[in-house]
């Protein structure tokens, strides 16, 4: 496996930038040294920093600016609801051109979720913990799929004659939340080149009690992943009030087992990025970096612990 860091803290003193606002210059040499000598594959870019640059020329030089910090672009992050009438055609659009922009840069993977702004809640709440989410498959119809399914199909049509794989996370306040509407997209869109990135994460803080524990998860999902966004989370939860709160955690101290979660991955031959999804405040080096190395750490232990148990075939006696 391969390591990808898809950050979501962008600081190196003096300088502190959020990552789904990140302009080209938000990338310091600073920054890009510590990631750097963190030791990862590859970066996922969004599509919002590369719409920014001047151009192919633009994008191209962007990237070899990363690569000569030994950074390769490992996946072009789109992302946001096919389905809201208000958004949906700009983030089609952002999906199309992702696709470009990977070709560009040479990375093999577009990466995106179907999570649209939230329009209920006050401005600043994390949609995560409550007994409804916005746009889920709770509420959604087999229609909307196949809607969804239909706008995605052309553009994996595109991206596969450019060697490129589309995935779709499973992310909470979104139609793909959990592993039984993961599964049903990916049959609907049925392409080779299409695949599922399980951030099981997002299914662990989508509601205040979660739908599916991690491990049923990781198992009903491993055999299409093609992606996979790691992060880690501690909750407590009042049933009473029906609602939890949750924070993120370096992926060896939270309350999913990554030890069974690599073994399923490994055991269903996945073989793609190992995404460590950072954390959004704190000193993002310390915790992000301790992730990597425990995942690091943890594939070879669970590949030399994997074994292929053959099971005899006995003929019948009469």
């Amino acid at each position: 496996m391969k390591y990808c860091y898809a950050n979501r803290r962008q600081a190196a003193f003096p300088d502190v930038y959020s990552t789904w606002s990140a302009r080209p210059e938000h990338f310091t040499d600073s920054w890009l040294r510590a990631v750097s000598d963190t030791g990862y594959d590859g970066l996922e870019v969004g599509a919002n920093t590369l719409g920014l640059l001047d151009g192919d020329a633009g994008v191209k030089g962007f990237k070899d600016r990363l690569e000569g910090f030994g950074i390769p672009i490992a996946a072009v992050r789109a992302g946001g609801s096919l389905l809201e009438a208000k958004s949906a055609r700009c983030n089609l659009d952002v999906m199309r051109r992702s696709v470009d922009y990977a070709d560009t840069v040479g990375s093999s993977l577009v990466v995106g979720n179907l999570m649209a702004p939230q329009r209920h809640l006050p401005a600043g709440w994390e949609p995560t913990g409550m007994a409804h989410s916005q746009d889920s498959s709770r509420d959604a119809s087999i229609y909307l799929y196949e809607s969804v399914a239909d706008s995605i199909r052309p553009i994996c049509d595109d991206a596969a004659g450019r060697g490129i794989t589309v995935a779709i996370e499973m992310h909470h306040s979104s139609p793909v939340d959990n592993s039984w509407s993961a599964r049903l997209l990916h049959e609907l869109v049925d392409r080779p080149n299409f695949g599922i990135n399980p951030d099981i994460g997002n299914v662990a803080w989508a509601y205040h009690e979660a739908e599916e524990s991690p491990e049923d998860n990781v198992e009903a999902l491993a055999d299409i992943s093609v992606y996979w966004h790691c992060k880690n989370v501690v909750r407590v939860n009042h049933p009473e009030n029906e609602r939890s709160i949750a924070w993120k955690v370096s992926l060896e101290d939270g309350e999913m087992d990554y030890r069974f979660l690599m073994t399923a991955m490994v055991a269903a031959g996945y073989d793609g990025y190992v995404v460590i999804e950072g954390g959004r405040v704190g000193d993002q080096f310390e915790m992000d970096t301790r992730s990597l190395h425990y995942m690091r750490k943890l594939e070879p232990e669970v590949r030399a612990a994997t074994v292929c148990v053959i099971v005899p075939v006995c003929s019948p006696t009469f």
